[in-house]
């Protein structure tokens, strides 16, 4: 029987683990990025130190704003539309009455 070491990578991604606790007492996973572009780690160094962070809490904050903005559904056109024109008020149409359909031939 294979253990599951041998099934995944646990040098990757540990999703749990009792001992990564943070401040508040919450679990904490925790990740490995491999093959990692050189010019995007440096960006991030450089983005980290402009914060006045480390890149790890840069790399953190980063990824927690990527995750959070795609949780949010996305609008349809029509309630995008909506929202957009609702401060300038409503128009009343006047629509002609409707009348019966047409009969239609049906050609054999």
């Amino acid at each position: 029987m294979k253990t599951y070491q041998e099934y995944i990578d646990c040098n990757a991604i540990i999703i749990y683990h009792p001992g990564y606790l943070n401040d508040r007492g919450m679990i904490m996973a925790s990740i490995t990025i491999r093959n990692l572009d050189d010019k995007v780690k440096t960006r991030l160094r450089i983005l980290a130190a402009g914060h006045g962070r480390s890149m790890e809490e840069e790399a953190r904050l980063i990824l927690a704003g990527a995750v959070e903005q795609d949780l949010s559904p996305e609008k349809d056109l029509g309630s995008a539309l909506h929202e957009l024109f609702k401060p300038l008020g409503g128009v009343d149409l006047n629509l002609p009455p409707r009348e019966p359909m047409r009969p239609i031939a049906i050609i054999r």
